[in-house]
């Protein structure tokens, strides 16, 4: 089978369970590639030779990835399709919250605003997050003028805050200090 169908050449796709016809650069085809885009920074970071105290952070990543790929099959699905429509539910933010929650309590409290680095890994990290925040704004946008299930909004706000401690998280596990804003 090949990759390629040709059927894109012209700047247009489908959604999932239609013949209809969108341009690529409609609010919906940016939205899922934001979240294909982030997915693959998620990988990125997950490919590294990281410790074994990176263990449990690796299994939850896996789970997000999942979590992700249907997020990207919502938003490239004719809303009426109820096998893919409102797959992300509150009880997946919940799991955030509680990593997000579990490795906080590890953390020193911030005192200073810090910036982007220390440890690659962390990096990383604070990459996702911005890419996480810019598929937020974008399927907020979508959301406006289209049927977004409005928990996939809720889990990429929370995702994007758990990206933001994993990486104060991993600078810990690594012994590299954050790097405060002066």
């Amino acid at each position: 089978m090949k990759i390629y169908t040709k059927k894109g050449d012209k700047g247009k796709t489908n959604l999932f369970g239609t013949d209809k016809r969108i341009s690529k650069a409609s609010k919906r085809v940016k939205s899922y590639g934001e979240i294909d885009e982030l997915n693959s920074f998620i990988g990125l970071a997950i490919s590294g030779d990281l410790p074994k105290e990176f263990s449990k952070i690796l299994r939850e990543l896996d789970k997000i990835q999942g979590d992700l790929f249907v997020i990207g099959a919502e938003l490239a699905t004719i809303s009426n399709d109820n096998k893919i429509a409102n797959r992300i539910k509150k009880k997946d933010v919940k799991r955030l919250e509680n990593i997000i929650d579990s490795c906080s309590e590890e953390l020193e409290p911030l005192k200073n605003f810090i910036l982007p680095g220390g440890s690659s890994i962390a990096a990383i990290f604070h990459i996702c997050r911005t890419v996480c925040r810019r598929a937020e704004r974008n399927i907020v946008d979508l959301s406006e003028e289209d049927e977004v299930n409005e928990e996939i909004i809720t889990y990429l706000n929370r995702l994007s805050d758990l990206f933001f401690i994993l990486a104060r998280y991993s600078n810990k596990i690594l012994d590299v200090e954050d790097v405060k804003w002066n």
